[in-house]
């Protein structure tokens, strides 16, 4: 199994890496990303990016949010400025999910908490400038269109953060059991 040692300063311990895992985690949130027709702001990325800081420190946090941003938009071929914001932006959101999960104990409402602020903090710097810089909107015309997109994007992120986050924190966690028989079965196997 592909992975490495890291000396995690927080708790004192190393912790294991799963590469594997960690792009399993980003596939899959691709994939849910490329289903047609689903509302643009329904999707797993902050579902993913809490639980994968958690387990794997702020490096991992902030690369698979910013990995989910540019191979979707290389994929859709839709990259321009905006993924520059929203990359940024989950990125951070990457980074601070690692150090928020250090002082919690990884319970849903912990994920359901940072996924509300995490949410109103992407939609306030992505939605808040975009539009305004670079489509030349006016500010008050981008807030008031900020508003159901981010009520809508609040829903999505609280209820798959309370559905998929602890889920996918076990499945980065979980150690596969070694199977392997006891010394003495083979040493002294029964003969029916």
């Amino acid at each position: 199994m592909m992975g490495i040692f890291v000396y995690n300063t927080t708790y004192m311990k190393a912790t294991r890496k799963n590469y594997f895992k960690f792009f399993a985690t980003m596939v899959l949130c691709l994939l849910v990303r490329l289903i047609p027709f689903r509302a643009p702001n329904i999707e797993p990325i902050m579902a993913g990016t809490m639980p994968i800081g958690r387990a794997y420190g702020a490096f991992f946090g902030f690369s698979f949010a910013v990995l989910s941003i540019l191979l979707y938009d290389l994929l859709t071929h839709t990259i321009g400025m905006q993924t520059i914001f929203t990359a940024g932006a989950y990125g951070l959101i990457g980074l601070a999910s690692a150090y928020y999960f250090q002082k919690q104990k990884g319970k849903t409402m912990d994920y359901v908490r940072f996924a509300i602020v995490g949410t109103l903090f992407f939609d306030a710097v992505t939605g808040l400038t975009v539009g305004p810089i670079f489509f030349h909107q006016s500010f008050i015309g981008s807030l008031v269109g900020q508003i159901p997109f981010t009520a809508l994007h609040l829903l999505g992120n609280v209820t798959l953060a309370a559905i998929l986050s602890p889920g996918i924190y076990h499945f980065l966690i979980r150690k596969r059991k070694k199977e392997s028989m006891s010394t003495i079965s083979i040493l002294n196997p029964k003969i029916i």
